[in-house]
Parts: C-alpha cells; sequence; structure tokens
C-alpha cells in the first residue's frame, strides 16, 4: 500500500510539473513591436508569472485587430491591448477610459488599484457567448490630449468643421467629435497619427506615451500645439482565458500591476514633462469648466447608451471629488 501511494504521489506530482512547464500564449500590442515600453513591461509580468505557475510565451504584435482576433481564433490564450478594444470583453475595467472621468494621473492610480482589488474580483471575470473572460491587469498609458495642426483652434468652438481622426472601433470618440461639431475621419491605431502628420486630418488626441514613437512634432511643426488638458485616460487590460491558467493566476496577476503602478505613473510623467512647452495651451479657467461640462453630458449620454458601466462611472466621479470637493458635478446627481 506504501509503495502505491509513493507511487501516486510522484504521478501527481509529475503531472503538476508538466501542468506547469505548458506554455500559454500571451499575445501583446505594442506599436513598436518588441522594443516598446508596452511589450517591456509584459517581460517583466512573464518573470514574474513563473512563480505563479504558468510558462508565459509573449507574441508581439503591432497591429490591434490582428492581437484581438488572434486571441478571439484561439491563437493566444491572453491579449494585452487598449482598454478601448478591450471594452468588449469587460465594460467595467473598460470604462476607465472614459471621456473627463480620470482628469489626472493621481486619480488614475485611484481608480485603477480599486478596480483591481480582491473585493471586485468578482467584476474581473465576465462570461460571454458560453465563453469566459478574466481581466488579469491594468496598466495606464497616461491622458489623451487633444494635438491641433494650427494653433488658431484653440477653442471646441473652432474646431466645428475640423476633421479630427478618431478610432473606428471606439464609438465613445466618434459620437463626442460629431457633439463638437468637427468632423470625425475612421482610422487605426497604426495610422491615426500619421494622418495627422500628413495633413490628412486638423486635430489628434494622442498620449504623451505617442509623442516621440509616433513623431507627433511633425505634425505640430512650427504652428501647431497640444491642449494642456486631459480628455481622458488611456489603459490597456490584459484580457485571459482563465482555464488556460493556474487557479488563483488572476488575482496574483492583478496584484502585481497594482505593484507596479508608481513605476508606470513615473514614466508617464517623465513623457508628459518631456513634450516642449512651445506646444503646450493652457486653458482659461472659464473653458475648462465648460470642457468639463461638455464632456460630463457625453459621459452620462454614452452611460445611458450602454457604452460605459454605471458602477464604474460612480467610482470615477467618487475619486474625482475625493481630490476636488469643489468641483461643480459633486454637488449633481447621475453617475
Amino acid at each position: 500500500m506504501k509503495k502505491i501511494i509513493l507511487t501516486l504521489g510522484a504521478a501527481s506530482m509529475m503531472i503538476a510539473a508538466s501542468a506547469q512547464a505548458e506554455k500559454v500564449n500571451v499575445c501583446v500590442f505594442d506599436l513598436l513591436g518588441k522594443s516598446g515600453e508596452s511589450f517591456q513591461m509584459a517581460q517583466e509580468w512573464a518573470l514574474a508569472a513563473k512563480g505563479w505557475g504558468a510558462e508565459v510565451n509573449l507574441v508581439p504584435r503591432q497591429d490591434e485587430a490582428v492581437a484581438d482576433n488572434d486571441f478571439k481564433a484561439g491563437k493566444c490564450d491572453a491579449v494585452f491591448m487598449t482598454a478601448m478594444r478591450a471594452r468588449q470583453y469587460n465594460k467595467f475595467v473598460g470604462s476607465i477610459d472614459s471621456l473627463g472621468g480620470v482628469p489626472s494621473n493621481s486619480i488614475a492610480q485611484k481608480a485603477i488599484t480599486f478596480a483591481l482589488d480582491k473585493r471586485n474580483a468578482g467584476k474581473m471575470i465576465t462570461n460571454l457567448g458560453g465563453k469566459k473572460y478574466e481581466i488579469g491587469g491594468i496598466a495606464p498609458l497616461g491622458s489623451a490630449f487633444i494635438f491641433v495642426r494650427d494653433k488658431k483652434i484653440d477653442s471646441i468652438e473652432k474646431a466645428a468643421g475640423k476633421k479630427f481622426a478618431v478610432l473606428s472601433h471606439d464609438n465613445a470618440q466618434k459620437i463626442m467629435v460629431q457633439r463638437v461639431g468637427a468632423q470625425a475621419v475612421p482610422s487605426d491605431i497604426s495610422n491615426f497619427v500619421a494622418k495627422f502628420n500628413n495633413g490628412q486630418v486638423d486635430m489628434v488626441g494622442a498620449p504623451a506615451y505617442a509623442y516621440k514613437p509616433l513623431e507627433i512634432y511633425k505634425g505640430l511643426g512650427n504652428n501647431g500645439a497640444m491642449f494642456n488638458f486631459p480628455v481622458l485616460q488611456i489603459t490597456a487590460d490584459l484580457v485571459l482565458r482563465p482555464e488556460k491558467f493556474p487557479q488563483e493566476f488572476g488575482q496574483k496577476s492583478r496584484d502585481w500591476f497594482v505593484k507596479n503602478l508608481p513605476k508606470s505613473f513615473n514614466m508617464i510623467n517623465r513623457l508628459e514633462s518631456g513634450i516642449p512647452a512651445k506646444y503646450k495651451m493652457n486653458l482659461t479657467p472659464e473653458d475648462k469648466l465648460k470642457y468639463q461640462k461638455l464632456l460630463r453630458d457625453g459621459r452620462l449620454e454614452l452611460t445611458k447608451q450602454g457604452i460605459y458601466d454605471p458602477a464604474m462611472m460612480s467610482v470615477l466621479k467618487k475619486a474625482r471629488c475625493s481630490v476636488d470637493k469643489a468641483n461643480f458635478e459633486c454637488s449633481l446627481g447621475g453617475e
């Protein structure tokens, strides 16, 4: 009997070791491929994942649509991509990127930390079409700012009729651009800045993260400017097929992302301060308030349409009002 037990024990250990040795493929979207910041962060995450029982094989993808399609087709067991595209898998997490929802990096850190906390573990898992998905992490990419080729476009009113590059898969962008009277030009994440640089569009929204790699300065030239006012916070989500990973992997992964938030925001702050001051156009207090109200109206509308998650809208409002209690919206209902 003792021999049988020992044999069974050894066999179990071998099976466990074999299961741990199985590789999981994770598609990572980064415009710069292996040399990009997102891919480099994914490498650090993959190294840590060994300690949670997974052998990760990172698959770089410079086209986000390809990364998503590979995930859908089962070629990848997880995918790391922008929340605007990942929102289809988890609306709660994907709504952190709502219009005006996160007006600063400090609020972004609060929102991401709260979302990835153990108390929200249930919200990290979704069942769609009989398939289960889990959010394994959220990484900040920084605030999106509006860049214009002509600094004379210094207000929303002057944006009327101007061409604005929007990501065709994100309805929120299209709706908001149309609300201010601009002309939405459907684009992809791989070419939206190129359209700005070569003059096909007059305006584009992008984070400081993209300034140097995508050469936004070419579009700005001598006459361009950047509205020094965050329109939304851009994040990237890690979406897993939980059955392909060890038990409790998801929470361990989320904890890792939270632990690395300070490092990520230090990088973002460095990139934002790296944009030349000559391009930064500061808004008047009156214009800032006007834009905040416009973005709030847009959020309320998009939440009613089912694009944003109401629970996350409530979380973000609490975060905003904890930082700025005097803000006009703190005494208003609706979020």
